[in-house]
C-alpha cells in the first residue's frame, strides 16, 4: 500500500486522532472541488437530505479530508458531508488538509467507500479493479488486504464483463448482482442484453432467470426433447454452486455415480474458477 495511506484511513472515522502537525481548518465551500477519483457514481439524494438535516441541527461533527491543488482544495474523503453542507447553505466547513499524491488520493477515496459498504455492485467492482491496477496486486492479495473472500472480489469483478447497458441496469437497481452473475452464464454472450430486457419485462427473479439461462444454453426445442425432472436436492446444490462460482453449474447423477460440470468461457474465467477451487 502506498506510503502515507495508513494515516489517511485513521482520520476517516469519528473518534480517531489527528496525525502529527495536523490541524482542522475552516475552508470556504466555494474553494472545494469534488474528488475526480470518487468511485461512487450515484449519490442517494434522500440520504444527503437526511445528513443535511443533521448538519443543520448539530453542525459537521467530523471534518472532511482534502488536499490542496493550486488555489483550490480537492476532496479526498467526505464528499457526502460536503454535498450536505452545500445543501444547508454553509459558507465554510471543517477540513483536514493532507499532502497526498494522486495515487494516495485515489486509494483513500476507494477504501473509504468500501469500508462504508454502500457502493453499488458495479461501483464496488470498479473500485476493486482500480486498486488492483494501481497497487499491481492480485485478487487474492486484495482480498487479504480488505478482509474479504477471494470469491467476493472475483464475482464482483466479473460483472465488469457485462455489456455497458446491463451494467447500468445493475447500477440503477433495476437488476441485482445475482441477475448479472446469472446472465454471465449464457453461452451466447450476444444474448445477454435481450435476456436482461426479458427479465425486466417479465419481472423474473434470479432463480427464474437461472432456469431460463439453463434452457437457452441447452438450446434444445422443447417439442424434440422432454426434459427430465431433476431432484430438488440437486437443484438446491446447483444453485449454491452457481452463486459461489458465478457461472453455470450442472450436477448429473446416475444410480451410483455422477459428475459436476462447471462452465467457463475464457482462459481468465478458468483461472478464476481454479483459484476458487483452491480456496
Amino acid at each position: 500500500m502506498a506510503k502515507g495511506l495508513g494515516k489517511g484511513i485513521n482520520a476517516l472515522f469519528p473518534g480517531e486522532s489527528l496525525t502529527t502537525n495536523e490541524t482542522v481548518e475552516q475552508i470556504h465551500v466555494k474553494s472545494i472541488k469534488p474528488n475526480p477519483y470518487q468511485p461512487r457514481k450515484v449519490f442517494d439524494e434522500e440520504a444527503i437530505e437526511e445528513l443535511s438535516d443533521s448538519i443543520r441541527e448539530h453542525g459537521i461533527l467530523q471534518p472532511i479530508i482534502v488536499r490542496k491543488i493550486g488555489t483550490f482544495y480537492e476532496i479526498v474523503a467526505g464528499e457526502r458531508r460536503f454535498r450536505a453542507a452545500k445543501l444547508v447553505g454553509l459558507d465554510e466547513i471543517p477540513a483536514i488538509v493532507r499532502n497526498l499524491t494522486d495515487e494516495e488520493t485515489m486509494e483513500l477515496a476507494i477504501l473509504e467507500n468500501l469500508q462504508r459498504e454502500d457502493l453499488t455492485p458495479i461501483e464496488e467492482a470498479e473500485a476493486y479493479n482500480k486498486l488492483m491496477d494501481n497497487l499491481k496486486i492480485t485478487q487474492e492479495q486484495l482480498a487479504f488486504r480488505l478482509g474479504k473472500s477471494r470469491s467476493h472480489i472475483a464475482n464482483h469483478i466479473r460483472l465488469l464483463s457485462l455489456p455497458e447497458k446491463v451494467r447500468q441496469l445493475i447500477t440503477d437497481g433495476k437488476l441485482s448482482m445475482g441477475h448479472g452473475r446469472t446472465l454471465l452464464g449464457l453461452r451466447k454472450k450476444e444474448q445477454i442484453p435481450l435476456v436482461a430486457e426479458r427479465v425486466l419485462k417479465e419481472g423474473l427473479n434470479v432463480r427464474q432467470l437461472e432456469r431460463l439461462v439453463q434452457h437457452l444454453n441447452e438450446d434444445v426445442p422443447r417439442e424434440t426433447k422432454k426434459k427430465e425432472k431433476k431432484d430438488l436436492f440437486l437443484q438446491e446444490h446447483e444453485s449454491s454452486l452457481r452463486d459461489y462460482f458465478g457461472t453455470n453449474v450442472n450436477i448429473k447423477k446416475s444410480k451410483n455415480k455422477g459428475k459436476i460440470e462447471i462452465e467457463f468461457f475464457s482462459e481468465e474465467d478458468l483461472e478464476r474458477i481454479l483459484e476458487l477451487l483452491n480456496d
